[in-house]
């Protein structure tokens, strides 16, 4: 039990970084009813592009300084592509079946990859990621890592300023209104392809933010680090209840102390030594989703995805 603080410490900050990239994920769906599988691998262009303008400044800045340029550079990066993929991969198949659209995103997930892998220079191996040097932070029994409290302050500003940005702003209010009524919304005046364009630049911009974290946590990023990843992130996305973008962190949460937790204490447990240890975190993840559509299916907050008839 001692070890207690520490694993859920481990769980927050884990989860915390799903529940950014969640919100991509449950803000995409909750507007055009788009699954966009393609989000693991804009937060790994994320990654990239932050790790493309630390590589731009000169030798011996210090993180402290280089961080906000590096979040810049991750955002323009993740943006820019996740845009271009709403404009020329996903708005000409708006009126098509909805698998069409899936498979679509599936093989747009492939193509970013490989394309990273092909052209990024050395990204065929894992590439090191700047850290903050220093001891790490002792709190109520856990360690944290310097580079994790940048997570655990960056991930719920960002939720309550697009929770605030959401209710408060005249394009917030178009966003609640296409997510209800598409046609409706553009009859008043509401530009629904601007709109969408947005949620898919948000989404984008916070997974850049978790790409960076996940950088100061890891010390590398790799071309494949978005494909679990981004599994986990539409898990705890549809934990939280699809297309609500606090349920879409709280899922995240619930994931990350789930995961830490199975894969601290599940080997303990008489008969399942053979189910703990790290191998098995990501089964424990998927386990957990199960469970909770089997018992609550609209999520633990509740699905907020307006009933187009």
């Amino acid at each position: 039990m001692h070890e207690l603080p520490q694993q859920l410490a481990n769980g927050l900050i884990l989860g915390a970084m799903y529940g950014l990239i969640a919100i991509g994920y449950t803000m995409v769906y909750g507007i055009v009813q788009l699954i966009n599988f393609a989000h693991g691998e804009i937060f790994m262009v994320g990654g990239f592009g932050a790790l493309t303008a630390h590589l731009a400044l000169p030798d011996g800045t210090a993180l402290a300084l280089a961080l906000p340029l590096m979040i810049l550079g991750g955002i323009a990066a993740s943006v820019t592509v996740a845009v271009a993929a709403e404009r020329f991969a996903y708005r000409p198949l708006r009126g098509a079946p909805r698998l069409a659209p899936l498979i679509t995103a599936i093989g747009l997930s492939i193509a970013l990859q490989q394309a990273i892998w092909k052209w990024y220079p050395d990204a065929k191996k894992a590439r090191v990621f700047p850290q903050f040097k220093g001891e790490s932070l002792h709190f109520l029994g856990a360690t944290v890592q310097r580079g994790e409290i940048f997570l655990l302050v960056a991930a719920p500003l960002c939720m309550l300023a697009l929770g605030l940005f959401v209710a408060r702003t005249r394009t917030g209010r178009g966003m609640q209104a296409t997510a209800q009524d598409p046609d409706t919304a553009r009859l008043m005046g509401v530009n629904t392809d601007r709109i969408i364009v947005i949620a898919f630049a948000i989404g984008a911009a916070f997974a850049a933010v978790a790409a960076v974290a996940h950088g100061l946590k890891y010390g590398q990023v790799d071309f494949r680090m978005g494909f679990i990843t981004g599994l986990k992130a539409f898990t705890a996305a549809v934990l939280g209840g699809i297309g609500n973008i606090y349920g879409a962190m709280l899922g995240g949460v619930v994931l990350g102390v789930a995961e830490a937790l199975a894969t601290g204490y599940i080997e303990e447990i008489p008969g399942m030594s053979q189910f703990g240890g790290g191998s098995w975190k990501d089964v424990w993840a998927f386990v957990l989703l199960i469970l909770v559509l089997l018992l609550r299916p609209q999520g633990l907050l509740g699905e907020r995805v307006a009933d187009r008839a």
